[in-house]
């Protein structure tokens, strides 16, 4: 028992020895006309440190918010310190799936992450303001939100990822309430069409974008993002691409991340 305790006290003591800064910020949105929270996650240098860091911008799924990712994955804290970047969790709403929703003008989150978000943590961070030092990918919704944002900011984002991201909406119409968003596909079929990742990459050229996507076997995006891919390679779109054991949810994600936060230090460091 005495032996345990030492065993626990000593992990828990090199967890906040070595573990990042998580804050909590809020940033306001003037597109919105609103206060939106956001984690962002400092190495534990990062206030003595002389350098710069790239940043990875992590969104979350539907019905999350900005403190999901922390929540499911608790070795961020630790993983900024290893791989000495930042990252931010930006709120995207319960059901935004990130757009510039073209029924609703109140819902903004497009222009909120890759503009108003990036700007601020820019101006207010040692962040390296490139978009090759700069990367974003999600889960589920936030895996659509990430490539669909990276696709259509490419001026913004160098590297994107979707971890069982929703990457063909077309197949769901009555679910997560997209049509909230995006219209009633049956009178709005245009909005679907339009603001499908797999349709967006048709303006994606070779090089543009470092990406990894990867789903679970078990996952019901399995299918949309295995079309992706044929699409990608049907294209001569370089990424990386991983089916792996698991089904849609935290535990397939909270390790996930693990294999993109790598992939995007391996990048950064070219």
């Amino acid at each position: 028992m005495k032996q345990l305790t030492t065993l626990l006290f000593f992990l828990f003591v090199s967890f906040h020895l070595f573990a990042g800064k998580v804050d909590t910020i809020t940033v306001f949105s003037t597109s919105m006309q609103k206060d939106i929270k956001c984690v962002v996650i400092t190495p534990k240098n990062y206030k003595k440190s002389k350098e710069r860091f790239p940043v990875v911008y992590l969104l979350h799924g539907y019905s999350g918010n900005y403190a999901g990712w922390i929540k499911e994955a608790p070795q961020l804290a630790q993983k900024v310190d290893e791989l000495q970047m930042i990252i931010v969790c930006p709120d995207g709403g319960y059901y935004s799936w990130y757009y510039d929703s073209p029924v609703d003008p109140k819902m903004k989150y497009e222009t909120f992450v890759s503009k108003e978000l990036v700007t601020h943590i820019d101006s207010n961070y040692k962040t390296i303001a490139d978009k090759n030092k700069r990367a974003i990918t999600g889960l589920s919704m936030g895996g659509h939100g990430a490539l669909y944002l990276a696709v259509r900011n490419k001026e913004v984002f160098g590297l994107a990822g979707s971890m069982a991201g929703g990457v063909d909406i077309r197949p769901f119409p009555n679910n997560w309430q997209i049509k909230q968003v995006l219209g009633d596909i049956t009178t709005n079929k245009e909005n679907w069409d339009n603001y499908a990742v797999i349709t967006q990459i048709e303006t994606l050229k070779n090089g543009e974008l470092k990406l990894l996507i990867d789903c679970g076997l078990g996952d019901f995006f399995l299918e949309v993002n295995r079309n992706l891919h044929q699409k990608l390679m049907q294209m001569k779109i370089d990424h990386d691409y991983t089916e792996r054991p698991g089904v849609h949810n935290g535990a397939y994600w909270g390790s996930a991340v693990d294999y993109h936060l790598l992939f995007f230090k391996k990048v950064f460091g070219k």
